[in-house]
């Protein structure tokens, strides 16, 4: 558990000098025990001998353009953006199927989809023109999150904006992820008077949104897109080009701790995205083939 240190449990004296052998032991004993409790750095939590794989498809020559990958529950649709129009793609027999252009997307510039844990909303970023928007057929210059909800296997309903505080005039999102509770949590450049691009995450109260809280995880250095894990206790992250890893504490969130070179190999990334089961992170990387892969072990709690 975050915060979780060995100061934080009683310590037992033993003032009978003959017992020093077994006070040693006792010692060395709450030392390990005390350690174990603590949360895994992200050094940790990529296996050892693990390598970053391609996210590929059947019939697709080359995935070099493709970027975020977000599942299903089931884990046997996936919806990632190919340039800036979102695909979905079904696992048939063992493989990925060839993509399938999205019902909603298609004619905007569309990317960054993500979906809710219980696959039943998609969030993504989009320049479409907002419903009060005089031009209909004219893009607007800002880029804001957009939701469709799920009717039925593939069928969605027509995009939602969201609306201030999460969206707000004149302020680009990036980013987006969701989590059971329906806390957004998206990066924005410049917003609330803060310079540079910085992480945000909206809680949904009673149906209505409120302000964006920043999300403080790397020191005073930028945050892009981070990815809030389904119940919360931990969000993966990007900043100074690298995939970093923090861990929910009371209220707030433990300083981002770095993963290792298996992901962090001097490569810009973004976009990360943990499959359904927790098994896996998806990223995104500079000049990399596609949309990459690898194994993780996230600890529980």
């Amino acid at each position: 558990m975050a915060g979780a240190f060995p100061g934080d449990r009683p310590i037992i004296y033993l003032s009978i000098w003959p017992m020093y052998t077994l006070l040693k032991r006792i010692s060395i004993c709450s030392i390990v025990i005390a350690c174990s409790g603590l949360t895994a750095s992200g050094q940790n939590i990529i296996p050892d001998g693990a390598k970053p794989e391609v996210f590929t498809q059947q019939g697709v020559d080359s995935t070099s353009n493709q970027s975020v990958a977000a599942f299903l529950p089931d884990g046997k649709t996936a919806y990632l953006a190919d340039g800036t129009t979102i695909y979905f793609t079904k696992k048939v027999n063992g493989k990925w199927a060839k993509p399938v252009l999205a019902p909603f997307s298609g004619r905007w510039k569309d990317w960054d989809p993500t979906l809710r844990p219980d696959g039943k909303r998609l969030i993504f970023v989009s320049n479409r023109p907002v419903d009060t928007a005089a031009d209909q057929n004219k893009p607007q210059k800002n880029h804001h999150l957009w939701y469709v909800d799920r009717i039925s296997e593939d069928r969605w309903t027509e995009p939602k904006h969201f609306d201030a505080p999460v969206n707000l005039l004149g302020f680009n999102d990036y980013g987006p992820s969701i989590s059971s509770k329906g806390t957004v949590c998206f990066c924005s450049r410049n917003r609330d008077g803060h310079k540079g691009m910085g992480g945000y995450a909206a809680r949904l109260v009673n149906g209505h949104y409120e302000k964006p809280e920043m999300l403080a995880l790397n020191g005073d250095n930028e945050i892009y897109d981070p990815f809030i894990a389904p119940d919360e206790r931990y969000i993966i992250f990007v900043s100074n080009n690298e995939l970093y890893i923090s861990y929910r504490k009371g209220e707030g969130w433990t300083q981002g701790e770095k993963l290792g070179p298996e992901v962090n190999n001097g490569k810009g990334n973004f976009d990360p995205y943990v499959s359904p089961d927790g098994k896996t992170l998806y990223y995104s990387q500079d000049k990399a083939p596609g949309i990459l892969m690898i194994p993780v072990n996230i600890p529980a709690s």
